[in-house]
């Protein structure tokens, strides 16, 4: 009796394999059939912030459904990011994530999530530009200066970090130039801007949605730039390369999802943020914010997100950041 049962169950096991895959193609080329969501780790103002907003009004009129901008900052942001990975592979949750993203478990301790395998990569958009700032009231106009005066005055520098693309390039700094600074952070870049204005703190790296009007107005010093060339926006500016050949740490975005997010939506949604990288309207947007467009495909985002993970992971530990 049992015998005659195997090939019936078997049959009815793939016939339920058959229907799941069905239900799931099925629900991908329903997509969307509400609001989209778009998780930010950070505080409103902040440089991805508005990078995310730019785009997300876009993305919305391309997908026909409204794409809501969720800010969740805190955990360096491991709150944010626990959201995305914690929702439902259906593509109405998804993350903006930056190098925090993979620089999290080198600073987080038990985490509740593996930001390898819980998140699926969607598209590379972005190369964030940050510039080394310095309070105007520090006796440093340059790069070398800023270095001078730095082991001229052991522990006599503040440093914010308002992410942690700023931590690894702050402990970077510190650690090839051999400075001995005291680092302050902040749960994002417009409150540690707010405090380098005022010289509680002295240095900061930032972007320049948070901070470059008030170099404009002569209340900060710009000394620099992480991007591995000097910025088309400020090729003035020397990169910290220039000055210190194996700095290697950048800032960067790309949207992602949940694991076992669906093939189909992954492939719609970069497929989409590639016209919309392309729109010469939204160019325009991207370089009143300083930002530089850099669309990488979900193959290729893959890549780099796990080169860029295997990069932070190195540069903390060399560094001597112990996870909290």
């Amino acid at each position: 009796m049992n015998k005659f049962n195997e090939p019936s169950r078997w049959l009815a096991g793939f016939a339920c394999l058959l229907t799941m895959a069905f239900c799931a193609t099925a629900s991908a080329q329903q997509y969307p059939n509400r609001p989209v969501n778009i998780i930010v780790p950070f505080p409103a103002g902040a440089g991805s912030d508005l990078f995310t907003r730019t785009l997300a009004v876009e993305l919305g009129a391309a997908l026909g459904q409204p794409v809501i901008v969720q800010n969740k900052p805190g955990g360096n942001t491991a709150i944010g990011v626990g959201a995305v990975t914690s929702a439902p592979p259906d593509g109405y949750t998804l993350l903006m994530a930056t190098a925090s993203t993979v620089a999290l478990p080198a600073m987080n301790k038990g985490l509740p999530f593996n930001i390898r395998t819980d998140l699926t990569p969607i598209a590379q958009l972005t190369d964030f530009v940050l510039y080394l700032y310095s309070n105007a009231e520090l006796p440093v106009k340059t790069f070398p200066e800023l270095v001078a005066y730095g082991k001229a005055n052991p522990g006599k520098l503040n440093y914010a970090t308002g992410n942690a693309t700023g931590v690894v390039s702050s402990v970077q700094l510190a650690s090839m130039a051999k400075l001995d600074m005291v680092g302050v952070p902040y749960k994002g870049e417009p409150a540690a801007v707010t405090d380098l204005i005022a010289n509680r703190i002295q240095v900061m790296f930032s972007s320049p949605s948070s901070a470059e009007s008030f170099a404009r107005q002569g209340k900060l010093n710009v000394l620099a730039t992480t991007l591995p060339q000097r910025s088309p926006y400020a090729p003035g500016v020397p990169t910290v390369k220039e000055y210190l050949p194996n700095f290697n740490t950048s800032g960067w975005g790309g949207l992602m999802g949940p694991a076992n997010l669906p093939q189909p939506i992954v492939n719609r949604l970069a497929a989409e943020m590639k016209k919309i990288l392309q729109k010469p309207e939204v160019q325009k947007k991207l370089e009143n914010m300083q930002m530089i467009a850099h669309y990488a495909t979900p193959e290729q985002f893959a890549a780099f997100y796990s080169e860029q993970a295997e990069l932070y992971s190195r540069v903390l530990r060399e560094a001597g950041v112990v996870p909290d």
